[in-house]
């Protein structure tokens, strides 16, 4: 069992894992050179990540549960470090997505998370990456937490997933032909389950769009629904049940308005052909 960490208003997630570790270190007497030695890596990494001067791996901190005996203190800080990079209340809404027995979509520009492929996802973060945005470990973190919430697809049963893609998901190229021609073809794939249907929204809807914002509906067990939607800068997970009830309403309208899984399924065939 993990134990609770504290979290301080003012430190990073970075910054309480060198803190940690440094507490750990002296409380038994080691330098850090001694610290290196044990874990199989040099005094001067260790002198780096204490100071949050270098990116934490995850194989540095499963190296620090061991020789501390931790039981997972410092995998769980890693963690922590990953998911900063993730959007603020994002973490809150893959809680109730993994819980979830029903889960209806729109999204713009990008294929949803969901149904990305591994590929597709991280040539994504490489963007992120290179605008400075982000870390290349943060990059690595935010690709493994996807794979993690794809888990639900897989479960038994799964949740009954419908997505309405904006037309611009498709048009998108996202890693070049090489990455965009298997993520059509994951698509199509995917639309052959029972529980998944694929709608695609086309350019020529236009104001008849009733989303002008990326939106996720989720079906819980016990039935209840919340929403969730995100600005540039923070996700809003929705429970007012009001609010809820008209994202529904639109969200229903936008599937009417929306080709019919036939007509999608070609306008992603006619795109992966095009790609080739």
């Amino acid at each position: 069992m993990v134990e609770s960490i504290g979290d301080g208003p003012s430190s990073s997630p970075a910054i309480r894992f060198g803190d940690e570790l440094r507490r750990m270190r002296r409380s038994r007497g080691w330098s850090q050179g001694e610290l290196g030695r044990r874990m199989g890596y040099s005094h001067g990494l260790v002198s780096y990540i204490e100071r949050a001067k270098k990116p934490v791996t995850l194989k540095f901190a499963v190296a620090a549960d061991r020789v501390f005996e931790a039981g997972g203190v410092f995998k769980e800080l890693w963690r922590r470090i990953s998911n900063a990079s993730l959007l603020e209340g994002f973490s809150e809404f893959a809680e109730a997505e993994a819980r979830c027995r029903k889960l209806r979509t729109f999204e713009l520009g990008v294929i949803p998370g969901l149904l990305q492929t591994p590929a597709y996802a991280a040539a994504l973060e490489v963007g992120s990456v290179r605008r400075g945005a982000i870390t290349q470990e943060q990059a690595d973190g935010r690709v493994a937490f996807l794979s993690g919430r794809q888990k639900i697809l897989e479960q038994n049963p799964p949740p009954v997933i419908h997505a309405v893609l904006d037309e611009s998901c498709l048009r998108r190229t996202v890693g070049g032909a090489a990455v965009m021609v298997p993520q059509m073809d994951h698509l199509l794939m995917l639309a052959e389950r029972p529980n998944v249907t694929i709608q695609v929204a086309p350019f020529s809807l236009g104001e008849q769009r009733p989303f002008l914002l990326p939106v996720v509906l989720l079906t819980l067990p016990d039935r209840s629904v919340v929403g969730y939607a995100e600005s540039h800068s923070r996700g809003h997970l929705e429970r007012g049940r009001e609010s809820v009830a008209r994202w529904e309403e639109d969200y229903d309208h936008l599937k009417v308005e929306s080709l019919d899984t036939a007509a999608s399924l070609a306008m992603v065939r006619a795109v992966r052909k095009e790609l080739q």
